[in-house]
């Protein structure tokens, strides 16, 4: 799967199609030729470019302009913008880039609401649902941080009208979509231009530019000598980084085979390419395997065998070699640029509905009468991306007036999911312990989006299985920056209820219950929520094995809830950093409709801090009654615990009670890198120590009472959610073994 997406990353080349190239550029001197530098595509693969830029800077051979396509478009428009070769190589190896390959900002950017979402549905691709008809995304990755990057990047560079005004002139090949023919960007957005270029189709989604419907330029020109010589090259240095053809003994596959013909076509348009080369010309190609299109976890080994294949060529390169004096003035033109930044004036915004218009405005209104601070920018963009809303948001710095009355402000552009404005989305949860217990269950979510002008949502679960259940839930917001809000819900559900006595099963009961909520609550930025609410529930058992006296046959249960939540984890299945908390408060009264009245409160705490591939949690949770007290029969209000990370050494939900209290120590490393591919997936190794029980009262509350489990476990991070195989051993002498798919942390 890797080299499919390397492939497409790199992808295909039908040669002769460019269309007409811009008016020839003047030669900056006459005493020497005007020397373009070439930028084939190659996705990953192109790092190498960065090494052979490091290889002209230390030569002293100047660069008169640039043509790229794809991974070359995005190496040489950071470059044409002034940027250095060793700035490019740090923005590679940085987080920022390592993101920019997936959809969403990073979670601590998330809307509070869609961090909550995570937890509860484990498939990660959502479905739309418009007019009863499914809908798909155009592509895997819409983008959105790709193009977030580029713009950071070149924020300076906003108001150049023509590519040719850069530091170091520019041109950028992309293809249209509709007719298959190549287009060259010489003028524009800057930023929008190399995303275009590396838009490889099926992995990320068309971009629309200048009317046009663009994808990768390699599929029509992934080695743009022609458009160089339109630019007016006097010498070509041309860097090819196409992925080679693989020998017959790998062509093994369905697969390898259709890579091999994808390869086959891009070499054929670049060897007509590569035949028009003449003794003025260098032609540099990095010896770099079988590296992958889509590997970008290697950058330094990339970069450093492009610059090898550079010194390979440096008698060539020495031709065109300028004195330190050149060299420096040539420095200097690129590195000239306008200083300070300007203040934003105004906030412009263009493609979302009335509402998500207001609530745009209000994210971004603190930016208003400040200076440009394209961090802080990128903060809100990410806030409002993280609405889970918007196909893409995008901004430019736009100026408007003349003389005194010209202003500056910022142009947003948030484009609305084009399978949504519904949504469904899928869920599959599965135990089992090799001894004959297992649970399954399957669920849907169903999502209602922009029913009115606050951004109100209508969310409806339904799960079948061994825990059957239907939830809908009315989230209204109570202002357009969508803090404040109201949700009503309703819940049915049927689960599972098993006694337990000295770790061996007594008594199973089924229980059915309904609830009716209502929720008052305000966000805190990304970050937390705080609810209040009252909560109504009433249910039945009835005995399947066991004594039937055991537990109640019916409850009402009616409460005041309160609850302050805090996620800043950058995960919630494999979590490496960042912290979560939540402290919750029930207090049950009779005059609401319970049948005792008692309180309860209850907190969770966890921490993650990785250090290379080794992670470390600490989690602790505990729950006790505070006031009052719960009948023994009365044990759907208990406690419970029991399973993987919550004493693994036990039958899940074994032990229950009013009062409990667990901590746990939890070390996993990664043990495999993933890929892009749908069967490649991170693997982790981990180990946990635990120590907890649940007790009647709670003065009894000790760590001598507290049961001592560990636990050993080998988890993958697949795209159904995170699949666990491993075992527990409790100090009582019980153990249990696990084949786990869902969330644990």
């Amino acid at each position: 799967m890797r080299r499919l997406a390397a492939s497409v990353l790199g992808i295909a080349a039908i040669a002769g199609s460019a269309t007409a190239a811009p008016a020839t550029i003047v030669a900056p001197a006459a005493h020497r030729p005007k020397i373009c530098l070439v930028l084939s595509g190659g996705g990953a693969r192109g790092l190498a470019h960065i090494g052979v830029l490091e290889v002209l800077e230390r030569l002293r051979v100047p660069v008169d302009c640039i043509a790229g396509t794809s991974m070359g478009a995005i190496v040489g428009g950071l470059y044409a913008s002034g940027m250095t070769p060793a700035q490019i190589a740090a923005m590679m190896r940085s987080v920022h880039w390592q993101q920019a390959f997936q959809d969403r900002p990073p979670r601590a950017a998330l809307a509070f609401r869609r961090k909550q979402d995570e937890r509860n549905f484990l498939v990660r691709f959502p479905i739309g649902l418009k007019h009863w008809q499914f809908l798909l995304p155009k592509g895997l990755i819409q983008g959105q941080q790709l193009q977030e990057a580029l713009r950071r990047l070149t924020l300076r560079d906003e108001d150049v009208a023509s590519f040719d005004a850069l530091p170091t002139p520019f041109r950028a090949v992309a293809t249209d979509l509709v007719t298959g023919r190549a287009v060259v960007l010489d003028r524009g957005d800057l930023a929008k231009a190399m995303r275009a270029s590396m838009s490889a189709p099926g992995l990320f989604a068309p971009v629309e530019y200048g009317g046009r419907l663009l994808v990768d330029g390699g599929l029509a020109e992934n080695l743009p000598i022609a458009v160089a010589r339109a630019m007016g090259a006097q010498a070509l240095i041309v860097v090819d980084v196409e992925y080679p053809l693989v020998s017959r003994r790998r062509l093994n596959s369905a697969l390898a085979i259709s890579n091999q013909m994808l390869a086959i076509l891009v070499h054929h348009n670049s060897d007509r390419q590569k035949a028009t080369l003449g003794p003025n010309d260098v032609l540099v190609e990095p010896a770099l395997g079988l590296t992958g299109s889509a590997d970008f976890s290697v950058v330094d080994q990339t970069i450093r065998l492009g610059e090898r294949a550079a010194l390979a060529e440096r008698s060539q390169l020495l031709r065109y070699r300028v004195s330190r004096a050149a060299y420096a003035r040539y420095l200097a033109r690129r590195t000239a640029r306008a200083a300070g930044a300007p203040t934003i004036r105004f906030v412009r915004v263009e493609g979302a509905s009335r509402a998500d218009r207001r609530t745009i405005r209000a994210i971004l209104a603190p930016l208003i009468g400040v200076p440009l601070d394209p961090k802080a920018i990128a903060a809100r963009i990410d806030e409002i991306y993280g609405l889970g809303l918007f196909e893409t948001v995008d901004y430019r710095v736009i100026a408007e007036g003349y003389g005194a009355q010209r202003r500056q402000g910022l142009r947003v552009r948030a484009r609305r999911k084009s399978w949504g404005p519904n949504y469904l989305r899928f869920g599959l949860k599965l135990q089992d312990d090799f001894q004959g217990n297992s649970e399954y269950n399957a669920a849907a979510r169903f999502l209602v989006t922009e029913i009115d002008g606050l951004g109100a949502e209508w969310r409806t679960d339904l799960q079948i299985g061994s825990n059957p259940k239907a939830v809908t839930e009315f989230y209204q917001p109570l202002s357009p920056r969508r803090r404040w809000f109201v949700a009503p819900s309703l819940r049915v559900e049927q689960r599972d209820l098993r006694i337990y006595s000295r770790d061996v099963e007594i008594a199973d009961f089924r229980e059915r219950e309904a609830e009716a909520d209502l929720d008052v609550g305000r966000e805190l930025g990304t970050w937390g929520e705080l609810r209040v609410g009252v909560h109504r529930t009433n249910g039945n058992t009835h005995a399947r094995l066991g004594d039937p006296q055991l537990v109640d046959p019916r409850f009402n249960n009616g409460e005041l809830f309160f609850k302050f939540s805090y996620d800043q984890l950058n995960s919630v299945d494999f979590p490496r950093s960042g912290d979560t908390f939540s402290l919750q408060w029930d207090a049950y009264r009779t005059d609401l409709g319970s049948d005792i009245a008692f309180d309860r409160a209850s907190a969770d705490w966890l921490v993650a801090r990785s250090r290379g591939r080794n992670t470390f949690v600490l989690w602790t949770s505990a729950g006790t009654t505070v006031r009052g007290a719960i009948r023994p029969t009365a044990v759907q209000d208990f406690y419970t615990l029991g399973g993987f990370l919550n004493l693994s050494g036990l039958a899940a939900q074994s032990l229950e009670g009013p009062n409990y209290a667990i901590g746990r120590g939890v070390y996993f490393r990664q043990v495999g890198r993933g890929g892009t591919g749908l069967l490649q997936f991170p693997a982790y190794l981990g180990v946990s120590f635990e120590a907890g029980n649940v007790w009647q009262r709670r003065g009894q509350i000790a760590w001598g009472s507290a049961r001592k489990d560990v636990s050993l476990f080998l988890g993958l991070d697949t795209f159904l959610g995170p699949l666990y195989i491993g075992g527990g051993y409790d100090t009582t002498g019980t153990s249990a073994y696990y084949l786990f798919l869902g969330r644990t942390f």
